[in-house]
């Protein structure tokens, strides 16, 4: 289900009378099978009309009986007796469909207690933390450190946010881009030109909206790595994402195996040895979990005091991930993921200027279903919501 419903379906539609967005999805959901004459050509050609029946009835068997079409936002919201699925819809001049996907369903889930239920269901370690104006609304294992991925680097803002605070740096600094901070994707700066000029507010701003992490390791190394373990827990010496990477490559792996003997002191010895191991293939962490052992480990409790501290830098914003905008009168977003690996970390004003953090991870050594763990937590961010 998860592959059909990130499929973009490229189609179109001509029945006499020109429909409306509104009615062509309508009519997906009351009028089967689906029929060619409703699609373009160019989406004949790369999908099969019996993969359009495919995706609704997946959507009906997770979300029930549809109910209606409404409009909201940029798209449309097609919504169920279990729950409702984001849409956005394309029509061409004839009135078939051009373009059609269907994003992350969103539960409907009566209460914080089911909303917990749901998390609690899951496979392998979950932890959950909601805060409202700092107290404990509902929790799953919030004092656990589980892997947490990319969200580590709210760390490393956190510190560069102190220096800035401080005098001693300003977010209109200039660094030049040096070939020892280039890591794997995500991101973009492993692209870009050595000695490229870039500040440190491009910097930040890349490593929390796009996880960019060259742009991460670059701010490491400008900070200091001494000064962002201030911020980052248990996780001693902090690795940067280019030592971590080199260190789940199957051709290093006999420093891996002396880096998990070692003790801290013995680990910060290795670093620079690290520095000069090669990277493997992005393609190593398209399959299932990859020595999870290597990972940046944090409580949900922690979490939640590290997207505070940074929660009203207008960076935040740049990417609102599962979080839907105009429910909320300010968003900061994190996540993180590698396989085996999700964590969802937002800090939320609301319209009634109540604060909420909502922390999230899921761990297991198996490869995880994204689509179910974001959809409940977008559907848990429609409780509190509603709460309001």
């Amino acid at each position: 289900m998860a592959r059909a419903l990130a499929i973009v379906l490229l189609t179109g539609l001509a029945l006499g009378q020109m429909p409306s967005p509104v009615a062509a999805l309508e009519r997906l959901f009351t009028v089967r099978p689906a029929q060619a004459e409703w699609f373009t050509t160019s989406f004949l050609q790369q999908v099969p009309v019996a993969l359009v029946d495919e995706v609704i009835s997946a959507l009906e068997a997770q979300l029930g009986q549809y109910l209606k079409v409404r409009a909201e936002d940029d798209g449309f919201v097609v919504s169920f007796e279990k729950g409702e699925v984001p849409a956005v819809i394309v029509l061409d001049p004839e009135g078939r469909i051009a373009q059609l996907r269907f994003l992350t369903p969103r539960p409907r889930l009566a209460s914080l207690e089911q909303a917990l239920a749901a998390f609690r269901e899951l496979p392998g370690k979950v932890s959950l933390l909601v805060l409202r104006n700092g107290q404990e609304l509902a929790g799953l294992n919030p004092d656990e450190s589980l892997a947490v991925g990319s969200s580590f680097k709210l760390a490393i803002l956190n510190a560069l946010w102190e220096e800035i605070k401080a005098g001693r740096r300003s977010w209109s600094e200039v660094v030049e881009l040096r070939p020892e901070w280039k890591s794997l994707p995500t991101g973009i700066l492993q692209n870009w030109p050595e000695g490229a000029p870039i500040t440190l507010h491009t910097l930040a701003a890349l490593m929390i909206s796009l996880s960019d992490n060259t742009a991460s390791d670059a701010l490491l190394a400008v900070l200091g790595r001494e000064q962002v373990e201030h911020w980052s827990g248990q996780n001693r010496p902090l690795l940067s994402t280019r030592e971590a990477f080199a260190l789940k490559n199957p051709e290093n792996r006999g420093i891996l195996e002396r880096y998990l003997r070692a003790d801290e002191a013995e680990r910060r010895r290795l670093l620079p040895e690290l520095g000069q191991l090669p990277l493997p293939s992005p393609t190593l962490f398209t399959g299932g979990p990859v020595v999870q052992e290597v990972e940046w480990f944090f409580s949900a409790r922690e979490l939640c005091r590290l997207i505070e501290g940074v929660a009203d830098l207008p960076l935040m914003a740049i990417n609102p991930g599962p979080v839907r905008p105009k429910r909320w009168h300010r968003i900061a977003y994190k996540g993180g993921s590698e396989p085996g690996v999700l964590n969802l970390t937002a800090f939320l004003s609301s319209n009634q200027s109540h604060r909420y953090c909502v922390v999230a991870t899921w761990n297991s050594q198996t490869i995880l279903d994204e689509d179910l763990f974001v959809s409940l937590y977008s559907g848990l961010l429609e409780v509190l919501a509603d709460l309001q």
